[in-house]
């Protein structure tokens, strides 16, 4: 799926991982997909999957539940990010969709993306690629209660 940019609202993509919910910036993303064959590289962190070709580009593929403490068993969906002139695949459990966050709180309400992930995956994430970096700091995590108030609000639209 192709995602189309918005502008004027804070559209983001929201993605499952095993427990919990995240959005990512609609303006990252690129296209959501099925996971494509990975090739796994050497000497790199826990959390880097390996390289995939998407699109003719040869892609690192980074855990996003690793990432998060909480490492899935095998993703069910790649998310294309633009990282720059280049991109990264997250992998994820599950694509939900691009929901508009600023029809339930203030994005400063929103917990960071990155709260739970341990000081050493930041800083190694940084030390690969402080761009990918930079793009997973703009993204949140769903507390509960947002995830439950989104559900709600689509039930009625």
């Amino acid at each position: 799926m192709v995602i189309e940019r918005a502008t004027g609202t804070r559209k983001a993509l929201i993605v499952g991982l095993e427990g919990c919910f995240c959005a990512v910036p609609i303006t990252h993303v690129i296209e959501t997909m099925r996971p494509l064959p990975v090739e796994p590289i050497s000497g790199v962190p826990s959390f880097v999957q390996g390289i995939s070709i998407i699109r003719g580009i040869p892609t690192p593929v980074v855990d996003l539940g690793a990432i998060l403490g909480t490492p899935g068993e095998r993703p069910e969906r790649f998310v294309t990010l633009r990282v720059g002139d280049r991109q990264v695949a997250l992998s994820v459990n599950v694509v939900v969709g691009v929901r508009d966050l600023d029809t339930i709180m203030t994005i400063g309400e929103l917990p960071p993306l990155l709260r739970r992930a341990s000081k050493d995956a930041v800083e190694a994430i940084g030390t690969l690629d402080e761009q990918v970096l930079m793009v997973l700091r703009t993204g949140w995590e769903l507390p509960e209660e947002v995830w439950r108030a989104l559900t709600a609000q689509e039930a009625v639209s």
